[in-house]
This record gives structure tokens, C-alpha cells and sequence, in this order.
């Protein structure tokens, strides 16, 4: 099998976004591609069809390479749950919550084999492998224990592609850093540079390439122009530009907020609400920001009692009951949702501290937390005649207390969550990604607001994501040059 990998000067330079575009090139161009990343540190995850838990990032590469995502392609996913601890899902299950020495000292060694048995799965049913890096591979505190990065080259024997974001300033001397901390065997593996997000006038950067190049002996394979394409991120660190979506100095009709949590997890759920007509969705971490909006978002969180105590002492969880008494309308995903209940109770410390907790009480439920985790893709039908489909990823196990209107039933026979006229609580995430559904629930609003409604015609989601997988097929092969990088494809290293 040929192996490509791309890796990056530091975090968030686009090492994701580019991958997700070659894996629509080269699946497109006819080869049967996968995406792999060894080891991925993320809090947004994506769930497979048989159930399995991985990056949401190689979940997306799968999607856009045209393939079934597997377990394979992300076989290591850590979650951080808590200070210096992570969740550890090996192999799409949950393997053991691992502090970050023992993990480094202990753990990567002893899980080697299960990654060459991934591997190995892989070269048996693809043409082409194309890897990602997680942050840097000249971490020099780390590469002793790092197989997310150059030891996953020369485990593949593939091709480096380094990319460095521009936007950050210092791009020459980020490359030029990063090769001259690695060693002799792995600056042999880079064989080309991706200089990525540029504004402005490429000739202004021609004399920087020609200088790189002569510098490094190795070719600029592209400078690829700042591109906002709707490809749905995994890291917490990706918020900050989709707030810039939709400036907060602008008016708009409906005024949501979610709450940003600070363990928050699986944040693509509002996406969609950045594509809304006439809405203007905004993070908040304070009850300050809160102020008087139309509806109150509560996302999923890695740790629903924790997050919902720091929602009590910062006063937001006081200032969400006050709103829902005057008529505000409240949505809870997940651990959101379990917040909307009278009862946390975590007996066993699932969660990590233990004990039983008063809850917000806007929904007659109650939750255990139980070790066994539930993750699971879902299709049903809503209360309101909506066909949606999404994921459930949790550990708690909910009850309700009294007679309710379940939100969703689904296709297996199981009903989930809660309908009220202005409450909605559901373990379903992706549920906004569900738009005729996203359409029917701001229309009422409209409507309530004495707002005129629009039309129901809307594209699906996966009719979004597919016009964004070729958006960036066409992006990137403008501006890359894929022969150079198809002949890396074809050469040994």
C-alpha cells in the first residue's frame, strides 16, 4: 500500500482540513484511500456503524474518501476527562481513564501492536494510506514516546508533507525550526512543503518559496489561500473562528446561546445554527454574556457533573432557570440534557467525584451514571414528524419520573428524550444537522416572535457535506501540485 502523511509545523495549521481534501482527490482520481491517525487527542467524535468511537476528524476524511469509517483509522482516541486524565478508547471502546504519565511511561509501548494490527487491516483493503500528525513532530519533550508522528512514517515508509500555517506569523522559520530539530532519518522523509491560509498576493511570497527551497533543498508543493469551507472540526480550538462565522456586533431576528462548557464535547452539534437564516448563535462562559436570548442551548460534555457544577458557581445555572421561567426556550444534547433532570447521581464515580446531585429540574428524568458506554448511530422520526438520524455517545442512563412526551422514536423501538412546548432534551447528537427539522423548530419561533416563516426546502446535511468535499477537491488541486505529490504516491522513500 503507498502511504502519504501530513504533518504540521504545530497544532491547528489545516493538517485535518488538507487530509480531507486529498482523500476526495484520490478517491475521486479512482484510488480506494483511507485516512489513519494513530493517536488522536480530540473531544468531537465520530461514531461508526458498528458502534465504534474515533476522531471526528478521520470519521470526516472516511466520509469524504467515500469509505465506511473504521476503528482502524483512528485506533487510539484520547478524551480529556479531568486534570492530566484522559478517557483511552482503544479500538472504538473504552479501554481505561489513564493519567498522562502512566499513559506516555506504560501505555504506548505496550499498545504498538494493536496499531500494526490497524495497519495491516488497512494495507489489505486500500490503495492508498494518507496519515495525519497530531501537533508536531519536533516536540522534543514528547518524540521519545510519539507514535503519532514520524514513527508512523517510517512504520508506513511514506512520504512527509510538512504544512505551516501562515496566518500565524513566522512561517519560514517555523519549517526551517521544525526540520532542524528533527534528525537526519526523518528529515530524509520530508519531501515536500504546504505553506497553508494565505491572504494576499502570492507574488509577494514568491522570493520567501525560491529562498525555502534553496535553503531546504526541498520543493514548496503548494500555498494554498485561506478557504472557509463547512468541514466540521474536532478540536475546542477551532471555536474561536466558527464565532467569527457570524459577527456578534450583527443584529439577528432570534438570539441563541450556547453554553460553553468547559469540558465541552462534540460542538459540531451547532454548526447548522451558523447556516440558519436570521439567527445568530453565541458561545457564553458567563452569566454577564447571558443576557435575554431566544433559546438556551445546552451542548454535550465530557463531564456532565463537573461542567454542571461549574454551571452553579459561576451563577449561569441560576440565570438559565430564571430565563426558562419567562418563557425562554431551552435545548439540552447529551450531558445538556441530563442537566435539564432533577438527579445526577453518580454512585460508582463514574464521573469522577462521585455522589448524587439536585439537577437544574426543567424535565421530570433522573440519571445514573453506569460504566457501560453507550455509542450508537440512530435514525427515528421526532414528535413533530421529522425523520432525523445522529448518535448517541454516553454513559448516563436516564429514567423519567412522571408521564412524558419522548422527543424521538427510534428506528430500533427505543424512545429518547423529552418534548415540551419549551423544553427539548435528547441523547441524539447531530439533531440540528438534521435540517428540515433545524427549519420546523426556528420557524415556530418566527412565528412566536410574529416573524413570517420561510421555506421548508432546505439542502440535507449530507448534501452540504458533499458539495464542501468537492469545494476543497477543486481548492486544493488549484493550488497544490498533485503531480508532485502523486509521484510521491509512486516513489520509495
Amino acid at each position: 500500500m503507498k502511504a502519504i502523511m501530513i504533518q504540521g509545523t504545530s497544532s491547528d495549521v489545516g493538517k485535518s482540513v488538507l487530509c480531507t481534501a486529498l482523500c476526495r482527490i484520490f478517491a475521486n482520481d479512482g484510488y480506494r484511500v483511507a485516512p489513519f491517525k494513530s493517536q488522536n487527542m480530540a473531544l468531537n467524535s465520530y461514531i461508526t456503524k458498528s458502534g465504534g468511537e474515533i476522531g471526528r476528524a478521520q470519521g470526516v476524511q472516511a466520509e469524504a474518501a467515500k469509505v465506511d469509517a473504521t476503528t482502524d483509522m483512528n485506533p487510539i482516541l484520547l478524551k480529556p476527562k479531568g486534570e492530566r486524565v484522559s478517557e483511552v478508547i482503544l479500538h472504538g471502546k473504552h479501554f481505561a481513564n489513564m493519567d498522562a504519565m502512566t499513559y506516555r511511561e506504560n501505555f504506548v509501548e505496550e499498545v504498538m501492536p494493536e496499531v500494526r494490527k490497524s495497519l495491516k487491516r488497512l494495507s489489505e483493503n486500500f490503495d492508498v494510506l494518507l496519515l495525519e500528525g497530531a501537533g508536531s513532530p519536533a516536540e522534543i519533550n514528547l518524540k521519545a514516546r510519539d507514535i503519532a508522528n514520524m514513527r508512523m512514517a517510517h512504520e508506513t515508509d511514506a512520504a512527509v508533507i510538512l504544512v505551516a500555517d501562515i496566518e500565524r506569523g513566522g512561517v519560514f522559520a517555523s519549517i526551517v525550526g521544525t526540520l532542524q530539530l528533527l534528525d537526519e532519518a526523518e528529515r530524509s522523509r520530508v519531501k515536500g512543503f504546504v505553506i497553508n491560509k494565505f491572504r494576499g498576493m502570492k507574488e509577494l511570497l514568491d522570493s520567501g518559496v525560491e529562498w525555502l527551497e534553496q535553503y531546504t533543498g526541498i520543493p514548496v508543493l503548494g500555498v494554498v489561500p485561506y478557504f472557509d469551507v463547512q468541514i466540521e472540526a474536532e478540536d475546542s480550538l477551532a471555536l474561536s473562528s466558527l464565532r467569527l462565522k457570524k459577527p456578534l456586533h450583527q443584529e439577528f431576528a432570534m438570539d441563541v446561546v450556547i453554553i460553553r462548557f468547559p469540558r465541552i464535547s462534540n460542538f459540531t452539534d451547532m454548526d447548522p445554527l451558523f447556516d440558519e437564516p436570521g439567527v445568530g448563535p453565541r458561545f457564553v462562559s458567563t452569566l454577564k454574556e447571558l443576557k435575554n436570548p431566544d433559546v438556551i442551548i445546552l451542548p454535550g460534555t465530557k463531564n456532565t457533573i463537573e461542567d454542571f457544577l461549574w454551571l452553579q458557581e459561576i451563577g449561569l445555572a441560576q440565570g438559565i432557570l430564571q430565563l426558562a421561567q419567562n418563557g425562554c426556550r431551552i435545548v439540552g444534547i447529551c450531558g445538556g440534557y441530563q442537566m435539564l433532570g432533577q438527579i445526577l447521581r453518580d454512585e460508582q464515580a463514574i464521573e469522577g467525584r462521585g455522589g448524587t446531585y439536585m439537577s437544574l429540574g426543567l424535565l421530570p428524568i433522573e440519571t445514573t451514571f453506569i460504566a457501560e458506554k453507550q455509542t450508537v448511530q440512530v435514525e427515528g422520526t421526532t414528535v413533530t414528524g421529522h425523520k432525523i438520524k445522529g448518535y448517541e455517545i454516553h454513559l448516563g442512563r436516564t429514567i423519567a419520573t412522571e408521564e412524558i412526551t419522548p422527543f424521538v422514536t427510534l428506528s430500533d423501538g427505543r424512545v429518547d428524550g423529552i418534548y415540551t412546548k419549551r423544553v427539548v432534551g435528547t441523547y441524539v447528537h447531530g439533531i440540528f444537522q438534521n435540517r428540515t427539522f433545524t427549519r420546523h423548530y426556528f420557524n415556530e419561533l418566527r412565528q412566536e416572535k410574529g416573524l413570517e416563516a420561510i421555506s421548508d426546502e432546505v439542502l440535507s446535511d449530507d448534501e452540504r457535506r458533499e458539495q464542501a468535499y468537492e469545494m476543497l477537491d477543486a481548492h486544493v488541486r488549484q493550488h497544490v501540485d498533485m503531480r508532485k505529490i502523486y509521484n510521491l504516491l509512486e516513489s520509495n522513500v
